[in-house]
């Protein structure tokens, strides 16, 4: 009878022993419940900034809370239950900037004389891009310990645009003085080019065709609860995608002609397609292809609550 006993409290103390306490020394639950929400990101940085403590790096300047996948992208959840979730992808973005230049007035014939500054007109160059996309996928979760194991699969839509505008001081001219393409600033963006015959010209509108794409993304990734509703994970994805880009439209102006005359030309850029499947769905990216980049897990902080 004694052996028996002494068998039965070894057991428990053998599996209490392995057994992982799923609350803080306050009562709060490590691990996600029903209607919790969550909130991702990139956990780069915290690693990043945890290393470079340990090797002697002086200038260990402190983490920032990124958007994960490198383009801005928001992920949150919402519990279902503590095994299931609801998953919200999300980058709203519309950008607008410009830039201006200087440049010398082609129309003045004179130099200038001690102390006077040289005439300048002003050049503008501004653009405009739009970077839509939305997802919304499911995940399930396995795991009773702080190593939490998780799958799904997402659905997303991605939409995207550019339009660049550039004014210029100096308008072009045959008279006299002549006022060429040459007397125009090169903002490095191809807004110095040649036309359909061959002449020098500038661009005064640039818009791209409008890109949209739809992909299904399945998923596969770990978590471990560092602290109470407090994880660290990667995420690898595999999926399926199709986008397509509409006809765009390039408006350049440019002398030219048998009698010399100044002319606009609008020329329409071809459109284009893609469908892929890759790992990740598009290479690098959640919303739209990346070129040829081969997918990576991202590596990410989650914060529940």
């Amino acid at each position: 009878m004694k052996k028996s006993v002494f068998m039965i409290a070894l057991a428990f103390g053998v599996s209490s022993a392995f057994a992982q306490d799923l609350t803080s020394k306050k009562g709060e639950p490590i691990l996600p419940e029903a209607e919790d929400w969550a909130i991702s990101m990139d956990a780069d940085p915290i690693f990043r900034f945890v290393g470079n403590a340990f090797n002697g790096n002086t200038g260990n300047a402190a983490p920032g809370a990124g958007f994960l996948n490198g383009n801005n992208t928001i992920i949150g959840k919402k519990f279902i239950d503590e095994k299931s979730a609801y998953r919200v992808l999300v980058r709203l973005g519309y950008t607008s900037i410009s830039t201006k230049a200087m440049i010398g007035d082609a129309t003045v014939t004179t130099a200038p004389v001690y102390p006077e500054v040289p005439k300048m007109v002003e050049d503008k160059w501004s653009r405009n891009s739009t970077n839509i996309g939305i997802g919304v996928g499911k995940e399930f979760r396995r795991g009773k310990t702080r190593l939490q194991g998780y799958y799904g699969a997402d659905v997303m839509i991605w939409i995207s645009s550019l339009t660049d505008k550039y004014k210029y001081g100096n308008d072009l001219s045959v008279g006299t003085p002549a006022v060429t393409v040459a007397n125009s600033t090169n903002f490095g963006t191809g807004n110095i080019t040649s036309d359909s015959y061959g002449n020098a010209a500038r661009i005064t509108k640039n818009k791209s065709g409008m890109t949209f794409g739809i992909g299904v993304r399945g998923f596969v990734g770990a978590e471990y609860f560092i602290f109470p509703k407090i994880s660290v994970g990667a995420e690898y994805g595999w999926g399926i995608g199709f986008q397509s880009t509409g006809k765009g439209k390039r408006t350049v102006e440019s002398i030219g002609g048998t009698t010399p005359q100044v002319g606009e030309i609008e020329t329409v850029t071809s459109g284009s397609s893609r469908f892929g499947f890759d790992t990740d769905l598009n290479q690098g990216t959640i919303f739209g292809f990346r070129g040829s980049n081969t997918g990576s897990a991202s590596l990410r902080a989650t914060f529940h609550f």
